[in-house]
């Protein structure tokens, strides 16, 4: 009964650092003009001119193996997108828009009958709920976007420049 408590007692100061331990930060003033997502690793690199200033660990869409496809199959996409557009006001905190999809995406969902949907994202999590911090990383719970903890959006937000380029990985 002991070790279990002991155990227990461990398993529980695990969780408290790893939710407190604070994360580097971006430098002051950085300028984000690339992003490269690897959804194998659940990695967001973020570089400035070449130069490698960040790594985030990241949350995807609920079947995050393979190319989003079309509408409604909770994948994250895969290629080369832009940033197109910054939303203060989102139900998720902040978001980055993310320029799918492309013809490719478009017409590849087509000839399957479907719609390529949209309105894919880089951002934090729910309204309300920001509490959950880091151990959203545990699921990908996404319906197709690239979520971090409110913080690291936070970050990105204030300093990826649209038109910036997002290369998606499997």
């Amino acid at each position: 009964m002991k070790k279990l408590k002991f155990l227990l007692f461990l398993f529980i100061i695990g969780f408290i650092t790893y939710y407190y331990y604070p994360e580097p930060k971006l430098p002051n003033g950085a300028k984000i003009d690339l992003i490269v997502v690897f959804k194998s690793k659940r990695q967001l690199l973020a570089y400035s001119k070449g130069n490698l200033l960040k790594k985030y660990k990241i949350a995807l869409g609920r079947q995050p193996v393979g190319a989003k496809q079309f509408e409604g199959d909770r994948k994250t996409p895969e290629g080369i997108y832009f940033i197109n557009d910054k939303n203060p006001n989102s139900g998720w905190h902040k978001n980055l828009g993310i320029s799918y999809p492309n013809q490719k995406d478009i017409e590849n969902a087509i000839a399957q009958g479907k719609t390529a949907g949209g309105n894919i994202k880089i951002h934090g999590l729910q309204n309300g709920k920001g509490y959950i911090g880091k151990f959203h990383r545990f699921k990908d719970w996404t319906l197709g976007c690239i979520a971090l903890t409110n913080e690291e959006v936070d970050e990105l937000y204030n300093a990826v420049i649209i038109g910036s380029q997002i290369k998606i990985y499997h």
